[in-house]
C-alpha cells in the first residue's frame, strides 16, 4: 500500500504547486523556498548543524505549543543542535522571531522518499520529534530504515480520525510499529492509538503541552502596540478561526450588541484564507463599517468590524480583545484551541462541537473557565453579561488561568522520557 501512496504523492505534486500559488496571493511567503519542500538546501546547507534533534511542528499553532519544550531542550542540552521544521511560512517566521540563531529552521519536505532522503542526508538527525499527530508514511518508514528514533509528543487522535484510519487498519498497524514512542495527551487519545494497533510498550500519557504554553515577549509587545493603536478606549470582542455558517450568526449578534454598546469593535478571523474576501463582502452587506487587516490601516472610532485576513496573526489578535469566541464549534467542525485566547487573560466562549479539544474544553468548563453557548441567543446573552460586568469577566479569566496553571508540567514529563535518547548524544 505504501507504494500506491507514494505514486499518488508524486502524481499530485502539480496540485500542490497550484495550492502554494493560491495561498501566495494572500501570503507571498508561500512562493518562496520551494526547494526546501523537496529536500534541497543548497542555499543554506553550510548553516545546518547536523547530528542533533529535529523537532517538527506543522504550523503556527503547533509551533506555539512547542515553545516550552524547545526552551527545555535548549536549557537541558545546550550543546546539542536543534533543527525546527514547519510546513507554513507563519510557523517559520515565528520560529525565527522567537529563537533567533539558537535553533536552526528549514521546511520539512513533502512525504516523498527522494525528498526525505535528501533531508536526512543534510540534517543527519539522531532523533526526530513530531508535535501532535503527523503520521506521514514515507517519513516514518525512512526513519525506521535509517535507525533514527521517532517520538510523537503531545499526541492526539480524534474519534473521527480513528474511524478514517481504521479503514486502512492493517496498513496503520504496521506503520505504528515503526514509531519508537507516542506520548499521548490523555487516556482517550491513548485508547484510540491502541485501538489502531499500537503496542502498549510504545505508549505513554503525559498530559497536554498546551497547558505549558506561555506568551513570548514578542507576542506581548505586539499585542500591546496593536491594542493601543486600534482600540485604546473601546471594548473589543474577537471571533477566531470561524467556519462557514458561523459568520452570519456572529454578525447578527454583533449588530444587536451595537444597540447597547455603540463603540464595540468586532475582530472576525475566518479559518480558511480563501474565504477572507467573501466574509469582507458579507460584512458590507450587513451594513457594517469594516476593514481588512491586510490594508495596513488603523481603524477609526467608527470602524465596527475588522476582518483578520493575514496569516499567522491570530495569537496576536486574541491579545487585543476583551472577550473571545473560538470558532469551528457552532458548526460541526470540532472546534479549535481555547487556551490560545485564555493565555491573554480574557474570557472564552465556544460552541457545543468541541471534540478536537474535548479534554481541554471540559477541564475549563467544569471549573467555570469556559462558557459554552449553543446558538445566537445564548452567545448574545453571554457577551452582554461579560461586557456589562467587569467582575464577571475577571471571574472567568481567573478560573481559566487557574486551570492553565494547575495542569502544567507535561514538558517536564516529556523531557524525562526523552533522556534515554538524548543523553547518549551528549556523550558521543
Amino acid at each position: 500500500m505504501i507504494t500506491l501512496y507514494t505514486i499518488l504523492s508524486y502524481l499530485i505534486q502539480p496540485l500542490i504547486w497550484l495550492y502554494l500559488l493560491l495561498r501566495s496571493q494572500k501570503s507571498p511567503n508561500y512562493r518562496e523556498r520551494w526547494a526546501e519542500r523537496y529536500g534541497w538546501y543548497g542555499h543554506c546547507v553550510n548553516k545546518i548543524r547536523p547530528n542533533g534533534i529535529v523537532l517538527h511542528s506543522v504550523s503556527l499553532g503547533e509551533t506555539i505549543t512547542s515553545i516550552p519544550l524547545i526552551h527545555a531542550l535548549l536549557n537541558r542540552y545546550p550543546t546539542l543542535p536543534i533543527t525546527i521544521t514547519t510546513m507554513t511560512p507563519s510557523g517559520s517566521d515565528f520560529v525565527r522571531s522567537s529563537f533567533g540563531k539558537t535553533v536552526y529552521h528549514v521546511y520539512l519536505p513533502y512525504d516523498l522518499p527522494s525528498a526525505i532522503n535528501r533531508f536526512l542526508q543534510n540534517v543527519k538527525p539522531k532523533l526526530v520529534i513530531i508535535m501532535e499527530t503527523e503520521l506521514w508514511p514515507n517519513i516514518i518508514y525512512t526513519l525506521r530504515q535509517n535507525h533514527i528514533p521517532l517520538i510523537i509528543v503531545n499526541a492526539r487522535l480524534s474519534k473521527y480520525s480513528t474511524i478514517r484510519y481504521q479503514k486502512i487498519g492493517s496498513f496503520m498497524r504496521k506503520l505504528l510499529q515503526y514509531i519508537t514512542l507516542i506520548v499521548a495527551q490523555n487516556s482517550e487519545d491513548a485508547k484510540r492509538f491502541l485501538k489502531l494497533g499500537l503496542n502498549k510498550s510504545q505508549l505513554v500519557i503525559s498530559g497536554s503541552l498546551k497547558f505549558d504554553t506561555s506568551l513570548t515577549n514578542n507576542i506581548i509587545i505586539k499585542t500591546m502596540i496593536l491594542r493601543r493603536e486600534w482600540a485604546a478606549h473601546r471594548p473589543v470582542w474577537i471571533a477566531g478561526s470561524t467556519h462557514e455558517g458561523e459568520e452570519v450568526i456572529i454578525l447578527n449578534v454583533h449588530r444587536r450588541l451595537l444597540q447597547q454598546f455603540s463603540n464595540l469593535l468586532l475582530i472576525l478571523v475566518p479559518r480558511q484564507p480563501e474565504r477572507f474576501h467573501n466574509i469582507y463582502d458579507l460584512t458590507n452587506k450587513f451594513g457594517f463599517i469594516s476593514m481588512l487587516r491586510s490594508s495596513g490601516e488603523v481603524p477609526s472610532d467608527s470602524t465596527q468590524v475588522i476582518i483578520g485576513d493575514t496569516m499567522g496573526e491570530l495569537i496576536y489578535l486574541y491579545g487585543i480583545a476583551d472577550i473571545a469566541f473560538v470558532g469551528g464549534s457552532l458548526v460541526k467542525h470540532g472546534g479549535h484551541n481555547p487556551l490560545e485566547p485564555a493565555l491573554h487573560a480574557i474570557p472564552v466562549l465556544t460552541g457545543p462541537h468541541i471534540w478536537n479539544f474535548k479534554n481541554i474544553c471540559m477541564k475549563l468548563y467544569r471549573e467555570k473557565g469556559l462558557i459554552i453557548i449553543n446558538n445566537a441567543s445564548s452567545m448574545e446573552k453571554a457577551l452582554v453579561n461579560l461586557l456589562q460586568d467587569n467582575k464577571y469577566r475577571r471571574f472567568y479569566t481567573y478560573n481559566a488561568i487557574k486551570v492553565l496553571s494547575e495542569n502544567q508540567g507535561s514538558v517536564y514529563s516529556i523531557i524525562k522520557l526523552l533522556e534515554p535518547y538524548l543523553l547518549p548524544l551528549i556523550n558521543d
